[in-house]
């Protein structure tokens, strides 16, 4: 395996590199550069470009949006011959990178228009396109504050907190469960997603869905930022988003607890009756027209699994 391939899918795998729209996008970038370093025949290429394509989504089962990325680019892979084979899957990858970051600028436009004048918001783990939205409230003058959660045990809060205040915004960190305590003084929450599923439902950094109950519970609007490639197809046909658990050492060492069990998901699910509005690069939505963004805008239905992102 290319050693360019194997950094990328052992820094998605350790999550060194985080956030579902960059691992989306490296995934992407891993099948460019197996595409331009390739030498062997037609018959080798196809067969690698399959084990790629295994290896890549191995890294991290549960985003979708790693996936969706993959077979954006598998799918359109075209060609007489194997230059063709090669070109197609390179021009494939590097359009979705390009749509990617487009996505995230006509989501902060179209973010900021659901948050009020001098609103407090609060945010949790490190979304791109949850920031997207707020630093382009920003931009535009609303003169918001926010508080951010330092987002246990990866503490992905302290790369979101350091963003905001470089933009200029006034930020404040609180440690995760202080939200509630805190959620009197918020007007609005502003979170991202790793999947969203066909009935709605938002997976996303655990602890998102006590965010969104303390927000329900509270009458605070809790709206989701996440671009079309995050739904996901094959929740449409029953299957459902495996969460994933991850090594217990990132809590503590076990070690120091010899009778203790340890359990690490990574992600939960807030269900759809707690989120308000999902902002997509296609517009703003109910949780309850997932289906018809996964139907439409992905392709799935009677014409199979092809799908846009």
């Amino acid at each position: 395996m290319d050693e360019k391939i194997v950094e990328i899918a052992e820094g998605i795998k350790s999550m060194e590199i985080r956030g579902a729209g960059r691992i989306a996008r490296v995934a992407a970038l891993a099948l460019k550069y197996f595409a331009e370093d390739f030498s062997g025949t037609e018959e080798d290429f196809l067969k690698e470009i399959e084990r790629v394509k295994e290896y890549l989504i191995s890294t991290r089962p549960t985003a979708v949006s790693l996936k969706n990325a993959v077979y954006f680019v598998i799918n359109r892979m075209r060609g007489e011959n194997l230059e063709e084979l090669r070109k197609s899957v390179i021009r494939s990858a590097e359009e979705f990178i390009k749509r990617s970051k487009e996505a995230l600028k006509i989501i902060g436009k179209y973010g900021s228009g659901r948050i009020p004048e001098e609103a407090t918001i609060l945010t949790h783990c490190n979304s791109s396109a949850a920031l997207a939205t707020i630093i382009q409230a920003h931009r535009d003058g609303k003169r918001i504050k926010v508080f951010n959660t330092e987002t246990r045990p990866w503490f992905q809060g302290h790369i979101t907190a350091k963003t905001l205040a470089k933009e200029g915004i006034d930020v404040t960190m609180i440690v995760d469960s202080a939200v509630r305590y805190f959620m009197r003084e918020v007007d609005i929450v502003v979170v991202g997603a790793d999947t969203i599923a066909s009935n709605g439902a938002v997976i996303n950094k655990i602890g998102t869905s006590q965010i969104a109950l303390a927000a329900h519970e509270a009458r605070v609007p809790f709206i989701v930022c996440a671009e079309t490639y995050k739904f996901s197809p094959e929740t449409v046909i029953g299957k459902l988003v495996k969460i994933e658990e991850r090594d217990p050492r990132e809590i503590a060492d076990p070690k120091d607890f010899p009778e203790v069990k340890f359990r690490n998901p990574v992600f939960d699910a807030t269900p759809p009756e707690y989120v308000d509005a999902i902002v997509t690069e296609i517009g703003v939505i109910s949780p309850y027209l997932a289906y018809e963004i996964i139907k439409e805008v992905m392709n799935f239905g009677a014409e199979g699994k092809k799908n846009r992102y």
